[in-house]
């Protein structure tokens, strides 16, 4: 695959070029792809999104040594990869999307430990891809326990 495709791939189909927060508008594409897969069966859904998330560490770290930075915001896929942990099992709604939506960012961008730790200390593909795993499960878990407590999403 050449590095042109791979950086369009990483960088969200062009979301992640963004002038100014590249990492919301790069989950964006995330959002998309979850209504696309929403109705599967939820294994079905498991097993996609964790070969995304095992392509997303070649094709992240590909793209970060062509860009020459470790981390580089335009790098989106992860973003898209989390939100789709974030969704896990919910039923897709307008309400459901956009909470997700809001928990995956506020865990990306805040980074509470783990996801802090993690950003800091594991370099290339499998970094860029694993704190934004962790903020999804962040995420997935508060989304799940609002859903349990009644919360109409």
């Amino acid at each position: 695959m050449g590095t042109s495709i791979i950086l369009f791939l990483a960088q969200g189909l062009g979301s992640g070029r963004a002038p100014w927060a590249p990492g919301t508008f790069g989950t964006l594409p995330g959002v998309v792809l979850y209504w696309v897969l929403a109705d599967l069966p939820v294994s079905r859904y498991l097993v996609l999104t964790a070969a995304l998330f095992l392509l997303g560490i070649p094709l992240c770290g590909h793209a970060a040594r062509a860009l020459g930075r470790s981390d580089p915001p335009s790098v989106v896929w992860d973003e898209m990869v989390g939100y789709l942990v974030t969704m896990a099992a919910v039923p897709p709604s307008g309400l459901g999307v956009v909470a997700g939506f809001a928990l995956f960012r506020l865990f990306d961008i805040w980074k509470p430990w783990p996801i802090g730790l993690i950003d800091r200390r594991v370099q290339g593909g499998l970094g860029i891809m694993l704190d934004d795993l962790v903020a999804g499960l962040f995420g997935l878990a508060l989304l799940h326990l609002l859903m349990g407590l009644g919360v109409g999403l």
